[in-house]
This record gives structure tokens, sequence and C-alpha cells, in this order.
């Protein structure tokens, strides 16, 4: 080999090295501007402790759930260092991922156990589904939104919850292809209880959603039906959810 070979040789290899750092300090640049596993760990723990079992929640099993499931992995980038903050966020096409306390909460009042089969009406980012999972045997969701139930699907997959079946459809009509159903759960506030739904939930099951105007304060309502069929509901709290939308509109 010449020297001027080795000239070039070395200052190609001087080249590739300052490049590949250069590469390297750009990704510790990108990975540095968005929180760690560890930081995220930490925030869903603090999250936990003083949204959710600080205000009510006893459950352990939703407890549990709240902990182990990555809410940051079901909302939109731009959003992802306030995916454990004490509210609702947008998750695209006029929907909403739902504040942490009302998810546990909406979960604890069906009385969930390991045999159940729980429909949830409104899949959206997929959250709802995913920390109903490794409560039940069963979850099926129904998105009205082709984008957000393909997205959802796909990443309820990636996260390993092989326990959920989601579909298109109108949610106002429930999945009779399924039913009937122990709990049911609408994620999206109705004018009214859909009969379908009623229709869908077992004889000892129970349902919860909001029910009231679009975009106004809507009662959480809890409907149970007991061992004869029998209809009762009770007004639990307040809340806000986006609209159910669909051709009963």
């Amino acid at each position: 080999m010449n020297k001027t070979t080795k000239i070039l040789l070395s200052s190609f290899l001087i080249f590739i090295s300052i490049m590949v750092l250069l590469s390297q300090s750009a990704k510790q640049r990108a990975f540095a501007a968005k929180p760690g596993d560890t930081e995220f760990l930490d925030k869903r723990i603090s999250m936990v402790k003083n949204q959710i079992a600080e205000r009510g929640i006893r459950d352990h099993r939703v407890i549990e759930a709240m902990k182990s499931v990555p809410r940051h992995k079901f909302v939109p980038e731009k959003y992802l260092t306030r995916a454990y903050d004490d509210n609702p966020l947008p998750i695209g096409y006029g929907q909403t991922i739902s504040q942490p306390y009302i998810v546990a909460y909406m979960t604890e009042v069906l009385n969930l156990n390991k045999n159940s089969t729980v429909l949830e009406v409104g899949t959206g980012s997929g959250y709802q589904a995913a920390i109903l999972s490794p409560i039940v045997k069963k979850v099926y969701t129904v998105e009205i939104i082709p984008e957000l139930a393909k997205s959802a699907t796909a990443r309820l997959k990636d996260l390993g919850y092989h326990n959920v079946e989601a579909g298109i459809g109108d949610g106002y009509y429930g999945w009779n292809e399924h039913a009937p159903f122990d709990a049911i759960i609408v994620t999206a506030a109705a004018g009214h209880i859909p009969p379908p739904l009623l229709e869908q939930l077992k004889n000892n099951g129970r349902m919860v959603i909001p029910v009231g105007g679009a975009f106004m304060v809507q009662n959480l309502i809890l409907i149970s039906k007991d061992k004869d069929g029998a209809i009762t509901t009770r007004n639990l709290i307040p809340v806000r959810f986006v609209p159910l939308t669909g051709r009963h509109d």
C-alpha cells in the first residue's frame, strides 16, 4: 500500500468515525427529549397513588392494571410527557383518552372477575380495553371511527393484550355476535340508554354509561340487571364525555 493510499484510507476512516459520533449524538439528543421507561414508571406509580388510590379506588385488580398498563403508549407523541396527567387528552378525530381516575372508577363499578366477558363501546386509543384485559376473560371493543379502530387493534396486539378483540362498528347497537355480556362499558355520552345494549347485557350483569347532552356535563349511570332480567339504574357522578355517534343520531 503506497503512501497516498494510506492517507486516503486514514482520512476515510476519520470521516466515518465523525459521522458515527454525530449520529450517536443525534440519537442521544432525541432520546433525551423524551422521558425514559424509568421516568414513565415513576409517573405511573405516582398517578396510581395520587389520582387513583387516594380518591377511593380499592379494587386491587383495578389498581394493579392501572400500574401495569403503559398509558404513554396510548397517547399521541406530542402529548407523551402529559400521558399521566390528571385529565383527558386528545387522540385525534375529535376523541379523547379519558382521565385516569374515570377509567379506574368505571372499571371498578362493574365488579368484574376473571371469568367476565366485557363489551366496550368506544375503543378510542385502546387504553380502557388494555386496563380491562388483565382483569377479565375476554374484552370485545367496538369503535365507529375506522382509523382509530385499526390503530388501536395494532397497538393492543403489539403490547400483548391478546384477549381483546376490536371491531369497527356503531357501538349503539353493541356487538350482537358475541352477546350476551357480563358487563358493558360505554366511553362516550349517549342521549339515552341504548336498548340494544340492555338486550345484550346478561342477567346479573352491569353496564356503566355516561348519559346526557353532547359537550355538557352528563350523569354516569350504573345499570344493573338482576337474575330475572329486571333493570335498575343509579346515578353515580357527573362526567364529561365526547358524544356517542352513529346512525341513531
